[in-house]
């Protein structure tokens, strides 16, 4: 790896850590629940970032599999926590339809 690669890498992951701390600001200071959670799923795809500059900084870039994996993490978590503020339960969907067929007379 050339030295200006080097260079250009450890700026990338610099400025991934401010910008992680920005978007920790923003948790901290949301003034609603959805820019709470943007907060959390922008973290998330920031450490994703983050993860695999700095895989390729330390010369091992098979850990960009774990940062596939985390970011996965990072999109499941974020729409089941969605789905629990929106009905307030994660099994809403099937609790619905079994109350739509008991009161049914048909």
């Amino acid at each position: 790896m050339s030295p200006l690669m080097g260079y250009f890498m450890l700026g990338s992951a610099f400025l991934l850590i401010i910008s992680m701390a920005l978007m920790l600001m923003r948790l901290i200071g949301g003034p609603t629940l959805y820019d709470r959670l943007l907060a959390v799923n922008s973290f998330g795809t920031k450490t994703v970032l983050f993860l695999c500059v700095f895989c390729f900084i330390i010369g091992r870039p098979d850990g960009v599999d774990i940062a596939l994996l985390y970011a996965l993490m990072n999109f499941i978590a974020t729409i089941a926590v969605l789905k629990f503020f929106n009905y307030r339960a994660l099994d809403v969907g099937l609790m619905q339809r079994d109350e739509t067929r008991r009161g049914d007379p048909s």
